[in-house]
């Protein structure tokens, strides 16, 4: 009688180690997985970033190209950003990454687009008057084509009071 309780035993034993072993061989390929698609969610969170920031400086007429774009994320030297294209796609990475980082923080209000706007401004020196202001003078958003001609994408609001109604009439809807 002795000896089938411990083939009973022996039986559970080899039961439960198998299932650990089952448990432990997911748990090391959920942790490849894991690794491998944490690095493609990288890469692909860096495409993301490098396309937003040159099209969106592009639409402002910036000439960097993407692949300018990130080379220079991928080596910020502030010290060495003096042409004004520079400064302003390191100024939107910033901004990019400070929204990316505490969306949940930043409540839609004035005081909060001009401080973005300032932060977005930071590093260019061309704009050192209007850094966290409202705009002063007009201004459109147009496309530059390869033969020097230009397209007109946008009017703007005008700038002064007109600029800051409009903001205004945003963050009260």
């Amino acid at each position: 009688m002795e000896n089938k309780v411990f083939d009973f035993n022996l039986n559970i034993d080899w039961k439960l180690i198998n299932l650990i072993s089952i448990i432990d061989r997911f748990d090391s390929q959920w942790t490849a997985i894991e690794r491998r698609e944490g690095q493609s969610l990288k890469q692909l969170k860096s495409i993301a970033t490098v396309r937003s920031v040159g099209v969106s400086n592009r639409i402002e007429g910036n000439r960097m190209t993407n692949e300018e774009v990130d080379v220079l994320l991928k080596n910020i030297d502030i010290t060495k950003l003096t042409d004004s294209d520079s400064q302003e796609v390191v100024g939107y990475f910033d901004v990019l990454d400070l929204i990316s980082e505490s969306y949940e923080n930043i409540f839609v209000i004035e005081n909060n687009i001009n401080s973005l706007h300032n932060s977005l401004m930071k590093y260019s020196t061309k704009d050192e008057w209007n850094k966290g202001d409202y705009k002063q003078h007009s201004n459109a958003v147009e496309a530059t084509f390869g033969d020097g001609t230009r397209h007109l994408i946008f009017q703007t609001t005008e700038a002064g009071f007109a600029t800051e109604d409009a903001v205004r009439q945003l963050i009260d809807k």
